[in-house]
């Protein structure tokens, strides 16, 4: 029996390349907050915005690494889930050989 585990490897490869993705824009806009910031006279309240970001930021990491958990979860019980598999068709095929 075949495992999608090509499709596990896809869905972890498209989750790293979005992480990376998400941290090269938020390093942009926070370079872009933080040239605005340096030029602008209202830098307090870009400070605040700056600082705003800075804590989606976390957010977005946190909520990322659950769910990159919950797919290495998944990628787990999906084995596991084909090896049973894997262990009744066998069984099958032994019961079904024995008959005449």
């Amino acid at each position: 029996m075949s495992h999608p585990s090509g499709d596990q490897n896809g869905d972890q490869s498209a989750i790293e390349a979005a992480t990376r993705r998400l941290a090269q824009a938020l390093d942009a806009l926070e370079s872009a907050v933080e040239r605005r910031v340096e030029g602008d006279s209202s830098g307090a309240q870009l400070s605040d915005q700056l600082h705003a970001l800075g804590v989606d930021r976390s957010k977005l990491a946190s909520e990322l690494d659950a769910q990159t958990a919950r797919a290495r979860r998944m990628e787990t019980a999906n084995r596991d889930v084909a090896a049973r598999i894997d262990a009744a068709m066998q069984s099958i095929r032994a019961v079904l050989g024995d008959k005449p």
